[in-house]
């Protein structure tokens, strides 16, 4: 890529990089590990000088198959209905919805289009306002 003169690279994680997730230890310290490796690697004047741009995708809750399956498993452990489960962790998201599936392809597209070029090394969260922080 740095040969060419561009390329994109964009690492789907989760927002749990900047909130943790109890019961997620390893993952989250994979994450972590991960989201800090990146951010050395994508500033390195080899890369970002050569058009190659290295950044992660943090997703919130959006409507996939194993959000469901996690709404699922959540409905028969409570004894509520799946509908309920998810309508109390939508009230959680300030945008009072999950993302589409076509809103985080829109957002990677975006990291990967010209347009970016000039992002690289950063964490791109996309959660619809649930993580609480400024930073």
């Amino acid at each position: 890529m740095a040969e060419r003169g561009f390329g994109r690279i964009v690492n789907i994680t989760s927002a749990a990089v900047k909130a943790p997730i109890d019961i997620l230890g390893l993952s989250n310290g994979a994450r972590s590990g991960l989201t800090g490796f990146v951010a050395g690697v994508a500033r390195t004047s080899k890369l970002a000088g050569s058009g190659v741009t290295i950044n992660n995708l943090l997703p919130g809750a959006f409507e996939t198959d194993r959000l469901r399956v996690t709404m699922q498993g959540a409905a028969s452990k409570s004894g509520q209905p799946v509908d309920a489960i998810m309508d109390a962790r939508r009230k959680t998201i300030p945008a009072r919805r999950f993302g589409t599936p076509e809103e985080f392809g829109a957002i990677c597209a975006f990291l990967c289009s010209t347009h970016a070029a000039y992002i690289t090394g950063q964490n791109v969260l996309a959660d619809g306002g649930a993580y609480p922080g400024t930073y």
